[in-house]
């Protein structure tokens, strides 16, 4: 009898993505999978829902269960930060995910694996038995400052944010500025957002182990650290498999190309410098027609995929609306797309950034910092120059440049605005300097290292295999 892992993915498509790869994972070691998704608070057309409904259509051999949805909140009245509200909907979904759980005949469950947000599903599991370990779908790196944070926060009578660019030290990693952390976590140790999110990070090694999307030569001085019984003074740690790089695969064969791979066929090996700031990233119009000149001003041939400038919504709310489509001609400085018609091409909403990625036109990677991101330019062998914007982007930013050498950073991301002639400098630092390619070069050995860590015998593989393992003596204890 097939034993079947439910995995809880909990947030939006950044969260279902590599939830997803986890799944394919655990196929292809034989168990059959479970996906357990949420309905957005309310009904939404935007891309995040039509992009998740795109990946179940897509992925047949994983089964799909939609929670039946609570009511919606009054976002109105809440007043509180957004994310205290999807916290305290999560805790509210543990009923309708018991309830699901109890469907699934006991000596069948192997596992529930729930998302790095989803941990007061820990609270179920409990009750029912059933072993619960957690996927952080971030880096070994971030997990290894998020678990020793409360150490460091401990003995604060103030919130770090008073430190600004201060470097903080953590086992493992090269020094945090301390405006770099999470911005809920430098609120004041007693804020209600930074207790909820400290409790988060908290709860996130208290499975009885932690699956992280990424592997060992990548970040093995954060993986040690965590290894380390002096990590958490007094607190033994749950074992850390690194079993990534999980990230999607390109388009299947035969199936319909984006028009924007065909351009990027008639383009130069390692010509394109690829902009693309993730499903959440908006600039400002000002923002837009600076990047719009550093391009043009750079010489190099480039492809950017543009949204609209953020809305004016508040909350929660803005985060699930479908964004308008740019109107270009307003945004850009006159006559730039009939100056740049033969050099760059502009995408708007969504393009195949895997298949991009991959294309042997592609040069740099102009990129938020996403964990998703960051892995899909270094299983690429794409050199990537940083802008990161929010959640853990900054942080991944000091790992992608001062640790792994796979980027370079575009000064100004810190005060929210990057100039031109910033930009220009950096691209055609990437593109076209010595530095650029010992950059290239680093970012090719990465590539190697992951194909590596994913092989049979590799690394990652043998990490997941050891974590089954550990598993199945669990069980039997």
């Amino acid at each position: 009898m097939k034993q079947t892992v439910v995995l809880y993915p909990g947030g939006g498509i950044g969260h279902v993505l590599p939830m997803l790869e986890v799944a394919k994972v655990f196929l292809r070691h034989g168990y059959d999978v479970t996906m357990v998704l949420l309905e957005p608070p309310f009904k939404s057309s935007g891309s995040d829902a039509l992009a998740v409904e795109r990946l179940v259509a897509s992925n047949p051999s994983v089964s799909f269960h939609v929670l039946p949805p609570l009511p919606a909140p009054d976002f109105a009245s809440f007043g509180k930060h957004p994310f205290l509200l999807v916290l305290q909907l999560l805790k509210q979904y543990n009923e309708r995910l018991e309830g699901f759980l109890r469907s699934i005949p006991r000596q069948r469950l192997h596992s529930l694996v729930v998302d790095m947000f989803c941990v007061d599903a820990i609270d179920v599991c409990a009750k029912l038995g059933v072993p619960v370990y957690t996927f952080f779908a971030s880096g070994v790196s971030v997990l290894s400052v998020l678990t020793q944070l409360p150490t460091v926060l401990a003995g604060r009578e103030t919130g770090l944010k008073e430190l600004g660019d201060t470097p903080l030290d953590f086992l493992g990693v090269p020094p945090m500025p301390a405006s770099h952390l999470i911005k809920e976590l430098t609120e004041h140790p007693e804020d209600e957002i930074c207790k909820a999110m400290m409790n988060r990070w908290k709860r996130n090694t208290e499975t009885m182990g932690v699956l992280v999307n990424s592997f060992e030569s990548l970040e093995s001085r954060a993986a040690q650290a965590l290894r380390d019984p002096l990590c958490v003074p007094g607190k033994v740690l749950p074992p850390i498999y690194c079993v990534g790089p999980l990230v999607g695969e390109g388009a299947k064969e035969g199936a319909e190309r984006h028009e924007c791979l065909a351009w990027l066929d008639a383009q130069p090996e390692q010509s394109v410098v690829f902009l693309c700031f993730g499903s959440k990233g908006t600039f400002s119009a000002e923002q837009l027609k600076e990047i719009a000149v550093g391009l043009e001003n750079s010489g190099q041939r480039f492809m950017w995929v543009v949204r609209a400038p953020p809305s004016t919504t508040e909350g929660l709310k803005k985060y699930f609306e479908q964004r308008p489509e740019p109107d270009l001609n307003a945004l850009f400085p006159e006559g730039f797309m009939e100056r740049t018609k033969d050099s760059g091409f502009i995408v708007t909403s969504w393009a195949p950034q895997v298949d991009v990625l991959h294309h042997p036109a592609t040069g740099a990677f102009v990129t938020h910092c996403g964990w998703n991101s960051a892995l899909e330019g270094i299983t690429a062998g794409v050199p990537m120059l940083c802008w990161p914007q929010y959640a853990e982007q900054k942080m991944n930013k000091v790992f992608m440049t001062a640790e792994m050498g796979v980027a370079v950073e575009l000064e100004g991301y810190n005060s929210d605005f990057v100039k031109a002639e910033e930009l220009e400098a950096k691209v055609r630092l990437v593109m076209e300097s010595e530095e650029g390619r010992q950059l290239r070069a680093r970012s090719a050995a990465r590539k190697k290292e992951a194909e590596a860590a994913l092989a049979e015998g590799g690394s990652s593989h043998e990490a997941f295999v050891q974590f089954l393992s550990d598993a199945e003596n669990l069980g039997q204890n």
